[in-house]
């Protein structure tokens, strides 16, 4: 079993297993994205065929295909989201079948038009092979099957891949998990409140996709609103208020640490016994950015066979949850965004009609420089050539604030530093502001300006000096916390942001970690009241350009709500708790505590 809290480490020492034979080569910053070709042909669909299970449960599918009668390679694409969707539900069909693609867009069990009953992740392996069978013997295959789609669409790809069908050739997971408990319902042990229960109880409850009109239209009614909602204890029965029953979110609330439940969810589980290549795609404030990263990493290190490893890729953009120029408060400029399709369309051409396009010889990983405004390309990830460098926190004891004197320096701090103290009171915690989120919740993802609430006493924040030259930093980023706290669990939230000559402070790396967790997330252990403890904090991952003038900064606090729901920091089981109390925290920063930022920067 995977032990998540190692994984930031093992991702580290993953530069001495991969790439280091790359290490002297340059980086490729002359490609041109592919650009879509014109249609091919003419298409016929054929609407609600019935695609027969192992358990004798039909799901049913829209065909499209090639007008023409001849055998055809087939893309899947599977959605808890309607394929009768307007419009998005035809925009991908309509562009591969009219390429020389039969494309099968199939409801999942128990959604829409499909049979069987509706639960979300636990059907998708078998019911994902079967499909892939189903659609390799069918007189318009020739015997290639390759997935498509983002998000839940992507989810599915893994979970299909983890049986190795036979006849499927190539995934193309787009913004997407690849372990549901450690990068969909939490992040290192954090539960991702707003999501969780806006993507789940209140739009999926039942076999359509539910309208969230009277919980989230402006003017209330206010009792019913989801932001007022969220607010409520115990999280057991928060959906009741809106009217909801689902028995899959009372589950996820039941299992709170990584166990069997959640393990056979988990594609990073079985890397090794994927053979098929997987190109990831996603955004550095997607909510599944850890999907993305993971999945190339995992895929390209432990995959099965040479074939796996080699050929995978990953393309990773300034984006939420799909690309686009414009993200929370920044506009990345219009090369930011691309053309998804076209760049699937390459990938698809290559493994599923064998065209020699130049795929296998190009450097598997594409990567947007924030900052820099750039796109590069790059023999691995992590880069090869990375110097982990550390930042330390220091202060005279009033980091409280961006007003206050928390300082961020290369310089280890003085043995006689004073810690940084403040009060987490869970029925004023801090407001989410930017971040890895999506999907209609009530709170601004993305890059935002962090000083709405770097005003608050409950935030510390440690900030450099002004750069003297361009600093960037590529990679997995991580905290360690050197900290003690009154109460027997209790959360912890770092930000990674770039300070502007202009004063605006832009978050571009976020974590928590729930403290009962930092051990393991299978197993957690209590704190005990006034240890200190050290802390690794993961960031996940980044690529930002810190430019000459500019400050890096770093800020500390114990909540990010309603991102992530409140820890009530009473120790008591996760989701019965209808109380709160105060925690006070105290983090530290001496030689014997050095708290610290673990950077990943890259030589000039």
């Amino acid at each position: 079993m995977i032990d998540r809290q190692l994984v930031t480490v093992l991702t580290f020492a993953l530069l001495s297993a991969a790439g280091f034979a790359h290490a002297a080569s340059a980086p490729r910053t002359d490609f041109q994205f592919p650009q879509s070709y014109p249609p091919t042909n003419e298409v016929r669909m054929d609407n609600m065929v019935a695609i027969p299970m192992r358990d004798g449960v039909k799901l049913y599918a829209d065909v499209y295909r090639p007008a023409a009668d001849g055998k055809y390679p087939v893309i899947v694409c599977r959605t808890p989201y309607s394929t009768e969707r307007y419009p998005s539900a035809y925009d991908a069909a309509v562009y591969f079948s009219r390429r020389g693609y039969v494309f099968v867009y199939q409801d999942v069990r128990g959604r829409h038009e499909s049979e069987g009953k509706w639960e979300p992740f636990r059907n998708d392996l078998e019911d994902g092979y079967d499909t892939i069978e189903w659609a390799a013997k069918q007189p318009w295959s020739n015997g290639k099957v390759g997935m498509q789609g983002g998000s839940y669409l992507g989810h599915v790809q893994w979970r299909a891949a983890m049986l190795s069908p036979p006849h499927l050739v190539a995934i193309f997971p787009s913004v997407a998990s690849t372990s549901l408990y450690h990068d969909w319902i939490t992040l290192n042990g954090g539960w991702r409140l707003s999501f969780n229960f806006g993507w789940g109880p209140v739009r999926q409850e039942s076999r359509i996709m539910q309208n969230t009109g009277p919980h989230t239209m402006p003017g209330g009614p206010e009792s019913i609103s989801f932001e007022k909602t969220l607010w409520h204890l115990p999280l057991f029965n928060m959906q009741e208020l809106l009217g909801r029953n689902a028995q899959f979110y009372r589950d996820w609330i039941e299992h709170p640490d990584y166990d069997e439940y959640w393990k056979k969810l988990n594609a990073e589980e079985v890397f090794d016994q994927i053979a098929i290549p997987a190109h990831t795609f996603g955004g550095w404030f997607d909510i599944f950015s850890q999907g993305t990263l993971r999945g190339y990493v995992g895929m390209s290190q432990r995959g099965k066979g040479e074939t796996a490893r080699r050929q995978s890729r990953m393309v990773i953009g300034p984006w939420g949850h799909g690309s686009s120029q414009r993200t929370g408060a920044i506009d990345f400029g219009p090369h930011a965004h691309v053309d998804t399709h076209a760049i699937e369309l390459r990938w698809f051409d290559y493994w599923l009609k064998g065209i020699d396009n130049g795929l296998d010889k190009e450097p598997p990983v594409t990567l947007f420089v924030m900052g820099k405004g750039v796109w590069r390309q790059e023999n691995e990830y992590p880069l090869a050539r990375t110097d982990y460098r550390k930042m330390y926190f220091s202060s005279g004891g009033r980091a409280n604030t961006r007003l206050g004197d928390g300082r961020l320096s290369w310089d280890e701090p003085p043995a006689d530093s004073k810690p940084d103290r403040y009060r987490y009171d869970p029925d004023d915690p801090v407001p989410s502001l930017g971040g890895n989120n999506c999907c209609g919740t009530p709170t601004p993802a993305g890059p935002q300006d962090q000083r709405p609430i770097e005003t608050r006493q409950d935030v510390l924040v440690y900030t450099s000096d002004y750069l003297k030259e361009d600093l960037e930093v590529t990679g997995p980023v991580k905290v360690v916390l050197h900290a003690s706290s009154d109460a027997p669990d209790t959360d912890f939230v770092a930000k990674l942001i770039d300070v502007f000559p202009d004063g605006r402070a832009i978050n571009v790396a976020e974590g928590i970690l729930r403290a009962r967790y930092r051990e393991s997330l299978s197993r957690p252990v209590p704190l005990q009241p006034g240890r200190i403890y050290e802390l690794p904090i993961d960031l996940v991952g980044t690529s930002n350009a810190f430019l000459k003038g500019h400050r890096i900064r770093v800020d500390i606090t114990s909540s990010h709500f309603p991102q992530f729901d409140r820890n009530p920091n009473t120790g008591e089981p996760f989701g019965r708790q209808a109380g709160v109390r105060i925690a006070n925290q105290t983090i530290y920063h001496t030689r014997a505590h050095p708290s610290h930022i673990v950077l990943p920067v890259i030589p000039k």
